[in-house]
Parts: structure tokens; C-alpha cells; sequence
């Protein structure tokens, strides 16, 4: 199957009145350090603003160039065009050559999920021909084309038309603003900023058009090397063959891209960890950093600091419960978007898409969350994960923990229950009546959050007890509920089997659609029974 795309942009920072029009002149064949810097300077900017759209993006004090765009910031993207909307942009403005994937091929009718990697197999080029280049019109036929899709080719791939991204090395120079993370679950996002302890702060877009942000994780899974998710970097450009006129102007030319072994810091770590693996399985990399083996976040994090990593547990529990409470208010505005627009009150159709997370169906598509809820999930169990290896070093006095407390047990139980009060959704349910939930509610939910459209609004938070009883889901639909808990439970999606069940074949076969234990998530509970600390004159001495 092919794909075809097209557009691109190209502006000066120094704007005549050409420019101004939307003339995009091309004043340099090729992205220097500086470029780069001053590209991750913008996104950092862009990313540190509140705006929550591209449209409001572009308008924003943070974007240097919006008194040039005119009408050009009534552009709204998903979360696939975001990155290279920013990209291409920035180009134009500042008169850089760009290029980008504008046809793909792979197995299948819906690129977006293939089960083997996407090929490029056309590219468009901004060349100016004499005439400057239309910026808006050229990156609206980009953002016509590029989608998930795109990103979804094989990070060792080398030849043929080659990706517009390569893997970067997971170090401190690498990893910045401007990177791109790509989930091959059909979501991307861009890195606007990396803190000195290796935290990825990343913005993106989503199919309403919102801006959202948030801190990298087990949200965006590990990819397999041939699907090409995680971590990305724009790949290295030039214009050649131009010739270039009095104003520092290039006409003509064409565009070379380098190759993987030509980008010095090219690496596969990220896919195949830091041993040996000589079949290259994800499944089976191991990530170890000065010496010791760590699970592949904790190394991204190690990597990405330069080894100057540290956890302040107290701290590591606010941050991660702020960035869960930013995602748990995004999934709200797509739970009363589907209620607002009465999806709830429809019939349930006779069976579930043949994947529940990437249907073409127009009503699941825009108004379902098991992608997001699965996400969600992820984020959730990786929180118990890392709190329970932070208590862990803590208790046996792991120098990497630093915390000059005296009762870590209270002060994590004390940050815990101020961050669960802060981070409280209201609802209406069904009577009209207000239900707040609090953090610690929505935790101990997390598995019972419905994902499916059909269902009343308590169902899609996971209601119980007496406030279900508002709900007046009929008892077809209430089986439909209890038949598709194993979906809930799914915390892997990248081994997802066809999902097309009616109901009597879903809950046939619920025992065997999902996981039988799912993982733990109750932090405050593991917080509460948490042990005492190993006293010092039972620590090993130094060289013993």
C-alpha cells in the first residue's frame, strides 16, 4: 500500500516583506549546532508556555515570529503532525533547506499499525526554484501528509528513501529539546526539556487538537528495533548542487541526507540495550550503566543525566503524581466529550472493533480512551515500581537516595495524601449530582475505568457501590462492562490480539484476553508498610 504526501516550509528570521507574505527563501544549505540549539530554544519555549493548541502555540509570546504569520496560526494538528509543524516552521522562519517523508509503503490497509516496519518510499524537497518557496501552503500539504505512520520504519534501515529521523545515543548531548517520541500505539510526542537528573518533559497533541504535557515513561512502552518507536532526532540534511545569488539566496539543488553511520551519534542502545544481544529481540536487552544492570527507564534517566542522577523519594512522588494528575484531567475532557455528545445513551454496537486501539470507526475513534487508559496504566505501575526500588535503596542506604529527613515513611505519606487532595476530578453522574474523586480514589480504579464510549460516565470512572446506582446503563450493556475487564487490565498493548468479539464470544473468552494478575499500583499502601532502614552497624564496610 502507498501513501502519498507532500509540503514543506522555509522563512528568514530577518523578515523584507516577501517573507512576511509567506516567502520562504532558503539562506543556509544546511542546519548548523547553532540551528539545532536555537530549534530546541524555540520548542523549550513553546513547551514552557501555557498555550493548549497549536493555534494558541503560534499565537503565543513564546513563539518569537508570530507577528509575521498573519493567518497561518489557524492551523490545528494532531499528535503526528505536531513535531514536524514545529520543524518545519522554524525552517521557515529562519530560511533553513527542509525536506520530508511524503509517501510510505507497508503490509496492510492501515499503516498506522503494521505488524512489520513502514518503508519510505517518496520524499518531497523544498527547492527553490526562483521564485521562493509558499511556506503556509507547503507545510499545510506536509501536515496533510505526515502522520503515525510515518514515524513507523525500521531504525536500522539504510536503504533506499531514508527515514526523516534516526536513534539517537541516550546520553546527555542527545537527548534535548526537539527530540521526538514516537509510541508505536499510534501517539508521538516532541521533548521540550531535560532536567539535570534526566527527566523528559515532552508536549503533544492530540485528535481534539488540545496541547498537552508530560514527563516520559512506560507510557510510550518499549519498541521493537524494526518498528522504530522511542527516542528520535531529526536526521542531518544538505543542500547541494545550489548556486547561490548576491542576497545569499539558494536556488536549485537537490537534498542529501546522511546516512546511520555517517551520524556520530547514531546508536541502537535504546532497542538492544548495552550487551551483547545478537538477535537484536528488545525482549531480551539488558541496560547496564557504570556496572550495574538498571530497567530500561531508570538507564534512560541514568544515561540521559550523564550519571548524576539522584532520587529525593519525596520529591520523585510529587512530580510523578503531578504528571499522573495532568494525564487523568486530559482523559477527563475525552469522558465528557463522549457523554456531552450523547454517546453514552447510543445502543451498543454488536461487537467491539477488531482492535479497540486503532478502529477506523468514527464514533470509537474519537470518543474511546483504551489507548490513553492503557497509558494511563503503564504510568500508574511503573510509579509502584520506581517508589518501591526508591524505598528499597533507601532502606539499604544506596548513596544514589538523598533525603535529609528523619521519618521518610510520614513525609512520603504526608506528600502523598496533600498531592492526592490537590489532584481531585469532579464529574457529573448521570442524575446531574457533582462526584469528586480524589488521586488516591483514581488509583484504586485505575483497572476499572471503563475505556469504551457506550458506558455512562460512573462506569467510565470506574464507579462501585452505591455510586453505580446513578448509572442507568441497561443489563446488556452492564455485561459489556464485566466482559471487557480483562481489556482493562491490559497493560501491554504491543502483543494485542484481534479484539472483534461480540459480546457472548467476549466473555467466553475473557479468562484468556487479558492478565490474570495485573500489575500492583496501590502506592500508598506500599508506602505505609514500607520497612525501617538497615541501621549503619549492619552495613558492610567500605572494601569488605
Amino acid at each position: 500500500m502507498r501513501v502519498l504526501a507532500s509540503a514543506l516550509l522555509i522563512l528568514c528570521l530577518s523578515l523584507p516583506a516577501a517573507h512576511a507574505a509567506g516567502t520562504w527563501h532558503i539562506l543556509k544549505d544546511h542546519w548548523s549546532a547553532a540551528d539545532e540549539k536555537g530549534f530546541g530554544q524555540f520548542v523549550a519555549a513553546i513547551g514552557a508556555s501555557n498555550c493548549s493548541s497549536s493555534e494558541s502555540c503560534l499565537r503565543d509570546p513564546a513563539n518569537p515570529y508570530r507577528a509575521s504569520d498573519k493567518h497561518f496560526v489557524d492551523i490545528d494538528v494532531d499528535c503526528a503532525k505536531w513535531p514536524y509543524l514545529l520543524r518545519a516552521y522554524y525552517a521557515w522562519k529562519n530560511g533553513l533547506p527542509f525536506s520530508y517523508v511524503d509517501a510510505i509503503s507497508g503490509s496492510g490497509d492501515n499503516l498506522r499499525f503494521t505488524k512489520t516496519s513502514n518503508r519510505a518510499v517518496g520524499r518531497r524537497n523544498l527547492i527553490d526554484h526562483g521564485d521562493g518557496i509558499n511556506g503556509p501552503a507547503v507545510i499545510r500539504e506536509m501536515l496533510d501528509t505526515v502522520f503515525s505512520g510515518t514515524y513507523r520504519i525500521d531504525a536500522a534501515e539504510h536503504r533506499g528513501v531514508l527515514s526523516d529521523f534516526y536513534s539517537p545515543a541516550l546520553d546527555p548531548q542527545s537527548i534535548h529539546s526537539g527530540t521526538v517520541i514516537y509510541d508505536i500505539n499510534g501517539h508521538v510526542g516532541i521533548v521540550y526539556k531535560v532536567d539535570g537528573n534526566g527527566r523528559i518533559f515532552y508536549m503533544d497533541a492530540h485528535p481534539d487538537f488540545t496541547i498537552t504535557r508530560s514527563v516520559y515513561g512506560a507510557q510510550f512502552g518499549q519498541s521493537p528495533l524494526k518498528l522504530g518507536g522511542g527516542l528520535k532526532n531529526w536526521r542531518p540534511l544538505r543542500l547541494v548542487g545550489a548556486h547561490r545569488d548576491k542576497h545569499g539566496r539558494y536556488f536549485g539543488g537537490h537534498i542529501v541526507f546522511a546516512e546511520n553511520d555517517q551520524i556520530p551519534d547514531f546508536s541502537l542502545v535504546q532497542y538492544v540495550g548495552t550487551e551483547p544481544n545478537p538477535k537484536r529481540d528488545v525482549k531480551q536487552a539488558k541496560f547496564v550503566y557504570n556496572g550495574e544492570e538498571l530497567g530500561f527507564y531508570e538507564y534512560v534517566r541514568a544515561a540521559v543525566s550523564g550519571g548524576k542522577m539522584t532520587y529525593n523519594p519525596v520529591y520523585e512522588l510529587k512530580m510523578t503524581m503531578k504528571t499522573l494528575c495532568n494525564d487523568l484531567n486530559d482523559r477527563a475532557q475525552y469522558v465528557n466529550l463522549a457523554i456531552s455528545d450523547g454517546i453514552d445513551r447510543k445502543p451498543h454496537p454488536s461487537s467491539l472493533p477488531d482492535d479497540i486501539f486503532s478502529s477506523d470507526d468514527n464514533i470509537w475513534e474519537s470518543y474511546a480512551t483504551p489507548a490513553r487508559d492503557a497509558r494511563t496504566r503503564a504510568a500508574f505501575a511503573q510509579f509502584y515500581k520506581d517508589m518501591a526500588d526508591m524505598i528499597d535503596m533507601w532502606v539499604h542506604r544506596d548513596p544514589r537516595i538523598v533525603y535529609d529527613g528523619y521519618n521518610l515513611r510520614k513525609d512520603l505519606l504526608k506528600a502523598y495524601n496533600t498531592q492526592s487532595k490537590a489532584c481531585t476530578i469532579t464529574y457529573l453522574n448521570s442524575a446531574k449530582r457533582p462526584v469528586a474523586m480524589t488521586f488516591d480514589d483514581l488509583l484504586h480504579r485505575v483497572y476499572a475505568m471503563s475505556f469504551d464510549p457506550y458506558d455512562c460516565i460512573e462506569l467510565r470512572w470506574g464507579a462501585s457501590g452505591d455510586e453505580r446506582d446513578s448509572c442507568p446503563e441497561s443489563k446488556t450493556k452492564l455485561r459489556w462492562y464485566e466482559a471487557e475487564r480483562p481489556l482493562r487490565e491490559l497493560a501491554d498493548r504491543t502483543g494485542r490480539a484481534h479484539t472483534g468479539f461480540d459480546l457472548a464470544e467476549l466473555e467466553h473468552r475473557a479468562t484468556s484476553s487479558g492478565v490474570a494478575d495485573p500489575p500492583p499500583v496501590d502506592v500508598k499502601t506500599l508506602i505505609e508498610t514500607m520497612p525501617y532502614q538497615v541501621p549503619l552497624r549492619a552495613m558492610r564496610p567500605v572494601g569488605r
